[in-house]
């Protein structure tokens, strides 16, 4: 818009801006005087904003004062016109009453008269503030401020197959680490191998830690967990520091090398409580495995037991234990003269028992007309 349409732009004629100054000094640095300069208008503005905040808190406490004083003011007036109009009343009394209205009355018009001079000096206060030329800390005000991270959280799903394949990546180089005792070797690989300093890596040193406590090679397992402490802790001090743990894994070196004993001593404290996790670990991977193989056993039983059931749905095992000891000779030996012989000498009822047995459970495959004929003669005798 032009000047024609009544648009004053004069609030734009003297603007302070710390940062864009002509007047400079050759032996001060420029930045550091526009900083300097820009912390005393700092001052200056906090200086002159509290000064009004000063006015309005004691114009607001004068109008307090004089509300007060006009209420006992209005309270003496109205009490003095009752009292003349009872009979009896003393003297004294009464000039102590006109001697409290007059203080009162003076320190109403006392009241009145800083009122007036705070609403003065206000509206002075206003005008001044509206002569301040502008800067870069008032020319504008921050409407809102809001950041928002456009990051899709990770589930756990991503994470294991994250996990899976930093392990498959990198699982030489993680067993390497985890065998290395020398403090200087630790820093140099790790400062070739920067990116086995993470969580996944700690991790897999704990797995292995595991895997070797079952396969009961402890000395192994103390190492590689001394290992996964190390960089425990490499991670505990970037955490502390919010720093990336590749760029602070020195500093953990550089300190536990010449480290006092209360630090030595929460390092190997750490050791033994995860050296005592992984016995714990171990001993529960392997009561689960011995559940899982007696489980599986218990099924290929079961899966076993019904493949070798007979015709009439019996055990040939079972009925086989069952058998006397005459029997079960004749069938170790598949001696078929001994097994009627052996039937013979028992009574019938408990020969025809056995033998009904051991034709349902497959043992004893008659042929045809033979296993009738062996019931005719146990019937018979």
């Amino acid at each position: 818009m032009s000047a024609a349409a009544g648009v004053d732009y004069s609030a734009w004629d003297h603007i302070e801006v710390s940062d864009d100054e002509d007047v400079a000094c050759a032996y001060v640095d420029t930045p550091s005087l526009f900083r300097l300069r820009h912390r005393t208008r700092l001052e200056r503005m906090a200086e002159f904003q509290q000064r009004g905040e000063d006015l309005e808190s004691n114009f607001a406490e004068c109008k307090r004062l004089l509300e007060e004083a006009q209420g006992r003011l209005g309270d003496l007036e109205e009490g003095g016109q009752e009292e003349e109009e009872e009979e009896g009343d003393k003297e004294k009394e009464k000039e102590k009453r006109e001697a409290e209205l007059k203080k009162v009355q003076a320190e109403v018009r006392k009241l009145k008269k800083d009122e007036k001079a705070f609403e003065k000096m206000i509206k002075e206060y206003q005008r001044e503030e509206k002569k301040l030329p502008w800067n870069v800390d008032t020319i504008s005000k921050e409407g809102f401020s809001k950041s928002v991270l456009n990051i899709k959280p990770v589930t756990r799903e991503e994470k294991v197959e994250k996990h899976k394949s930093f392990v498959e990546q990198y699982a030489k180089e993680i067993k390497h680490f985890g065998m290395l005792r020398r403090w200087d070797d630790s820093q140099k690989y790790l400062s070739d191998n920067p990116h086995l300093v993470c969580e996944e890596t700690a991790n897999c040193l704990v797995v292995i830690c595991i895997d070797f406590e079952i396969d009961e090679k402890h000395e192994l397992m103390g190492q590689v967990a001394h290992q996964a402490i190390v960089l425990q802790f490499i991670l505990d001090t970037a955490r502390t520091l919010k720093v990336d743990p590749r760029g602070c894994f020195r500093q953990f070196f550089s300190k536990i090398k010449t480290a006092e004993k209360p630090y030595q001593d929460a390092f190997d404290c750490e050791l033994e409580l995860l050296k005592e996790r992984v016995r714990s670990c171990a001993r529960i991977r392997m009561e689960d495995a011995m559940k899982e193989l007696e489980e599986e056993e218990e099924e290929e039983e079961e899966v076993g037991r019904e493949k070798r059931l007979g015709p009439g749905g019996l055990d040939p095992v079972e009925v086989y234990e069952s058998l006397p000891k005459e029997i079960q000779r004749s069938f170790d030996e598949k001696n078929i003269q001994m097994l009627y012989e052996a039937m013979d000498k028992l009574h019938p009822e408990e020969g025809k028992y056995h033998l009904k047995r051991c034709i349902d459970s497959g043992l004893w495959v008659p042929d045809s007309g033979e296993g009738d004929e062996e019931e005719d003669e146990k019937d018979e005798d």
